[in-house]
């Protein structure tokens, strides 16, 4: 597959040669949560072509922003993860997902939720002013989509699947951009079935706080 270049001597147009062509910048969002197999990439991004997939990361690779690296055993997987100087695009895809999120609207049809996705939106909507004083966990549910925050005095860390000792589960659907975004409040959200909460429910009103579009 030939590369695509601009014939401009300007980062722009290295940094789109580089992570512009389709595919490559979700490849980025999902290493960004943390290192995958293969079968982990294709999973989160299922609709992919493979050849595209393997050409993504190649090219990749050859720029300096994926390597591959060999898990200790008795997993033995190879894995891709981000470099140091693609872990640097973390504020740009940051940039262009609320930049993004803007035009969202409702979901087009067969458009999917991943727990990767999702895990960045929460990173990238985290306020740690709204945050100071709050120690909680919390673990939402959407669909077969399950991811966890922990929120410890300004400080986030976010991650996919269940948190087991979780303070606040919250079972929702789309309803949580309508949240996160002050279209609905906490209380209408409940009323309404939009959510379902199992532990603290004081702890969505702290959530909405420190999570806003």
């Amino acid at each position: 597959m030939a590369k695509r270049e601009f014939g401009q001597y300007c980062g722009l147009a290295r940094a789109v040669e580089i992570v512009g062509e389709r595919w490559a910048l979700l490849i980025v969002r999902d290493l960004l949560v943390g290192p995958r197999r293969y079968t982990d990439l294709r999973k989160g991004l299922p609709k992919i072509p493979t050849n595209i997939l393997s050409a993504r990361l190649k090219e990749m690779e050859a720029a300096g922003v994926v390597h591959r690296r060999v898990l200790p055993r008795p997993d033995g997987s190879v894995v891709y993860e981000l470099t140091e100087y693609g872990r640097d695009l973390e504020e740009a895809v940051a940039h262009l997902s609320r930049w993004g999120a803007r035009s969202l609207g409702e979901p087009r049809p067969g458009e999917i939720v991943t727990p990767a996705s999702m895990v960045l939106a929460m990173r990238n909507t985290f306020r740690p002013e709204a945050a100071a004083g709050l120690t909680a966990g919390y673990e939402l549910r959407m669909g077969e989509v399950v991811f966890h925050l922990r929120v410890a005095d300004g400080a986030l860390h976010a991650g996919e699947g269940p948190l087991p000792d979780a303070d606040l589960v919250i079972e929702t659907g789309l309803a949580i951009k309508a949240l996160m975004a002050g279209e609905i409040t906490p209380d209408e959200a409940v009323a309404a079935g939009a959510v379902r909460l199992t532990g603290d429910p004081a702890l969505l009103k702290r959530f909405v706080e420190t999570f806003r579009i």
